[in-house]
């Protein structure tokens, strides 16, 4: 029975069935997709990430105290998350939504009545943007009071600050799509306030309207800027804020004491006399 039970426990069928996984990564198919092996070695492991542009992006050590809840408050992460929400969320209003003046508004109350989860969908999307607005602005507080914008991080601290400016403007193009009486005198009120910033102030109104006034080149340009351009904006930047925050290392570690330096012996000098 022993040797009969080692045979059908060393068949093919038997381990394909309680063993799927590793069948799988011992077939042809798996080793002509996957063309290494799963690094098992610290060394091994860091080349992996030194090799991989997207696990590059992310070190492959960090200090215990980054770990901590309390360090960081998880903010960044949060935005991070918030934004993936946005961008699926987004997505599945993009398929029920015509912005045009006649249909917007009719859209988006069909969106909110006849539409499979419509309504909380819509939902998850505005709670989630004003979340992310309040979420950025502390991070960018939090880093602020810890001091992690100062040298070498200078340039990371400018580009969180270019992430708000665009999430800001997320919010304020994405105010005016529902096209009700409330995102149109809001999206009013905030371009005149928009027009009276020096120099090129009024020019930016209007390249923003495309002309003097809300209308339907408004909405065509605001839904551009907020389904295409500042999207794809924000990726790209926040992907350069991760992978820099990964060349620059962490504010926690310049704030560890300098190891004391050990006082060198007293080397005795013998009496010349003696």
């Amino acid at each position: 029975m022993g040797s009969n039970g080692r045979k059908v426990r060393d068949a093919g069928w038997y381990r394909s069935i309680l063993h799927p996984g590793e069948v799988y990564r011992n077939s042809e198919i798996y080793r002509s997709v996957v063309r290494h092996p799963k690094p098992d070695t610290p060394r091994a492991r860091a080349m992996t990430s030194f090799q991989n542009f997207f696990l590059h992006i992310y070190p492959v050590k960090v200090p215990r105290q980054i770990i901590r809840t309390r360090t960081t408050l998880r903010l960044g992460f949060i935005a991070a998350v918030l934004y993936g929400i946005l961008f699926i969320s987004g997505t599945y209003l993009m398929f029920f939504y015509r912005p045009t003046v006649p249909d917007a508004y009719f859209d988006m109350h069909t969106l909110s009545t006849s539409v499979a989860f419509g309504q909380f969908v819509r939902n998850v999307h505005r709670w989630s943007a004003h979340l992310m607005v309040v979420i950025v602005i502390l991070h960018l507080l939090r880093v602020f009071y810890s001091g992690a914008y100062r040298p070498p991080r200078q340039f990371n601290w400018v580009i969180g600050v270019a992430l708000l400016v665009l999430t800001l403007l997320m919010s304020f193009t994405g105010y005016l799509l529902p096209w009700d009486q409330l995102a149109y005198w809001a999206i009013t009120v905030g371009t005149n306030i928009a027009g009276y910033v020096p120099l090129f102030g009024t020019h930016v109104r209007n390249l923003m309207l495309g002309g003097t006034e809300v209308s339907s080149a408004a909405l065509l340009r605001f839904y551009v800027l907020h389904i295409y351009f500042i999207p794809a904006l924000i990726t790209v930047i926040l992907s350069i804020h991760i992978w820099r925050v990964r060349k620059d290392g962490f504010a926690v570690s310049d704030r560890r004491p300098a190891p004391e330096a050990e006082p060198e012996p007293v080397k005795e000098v013998a009496d010349a006399k003696a």
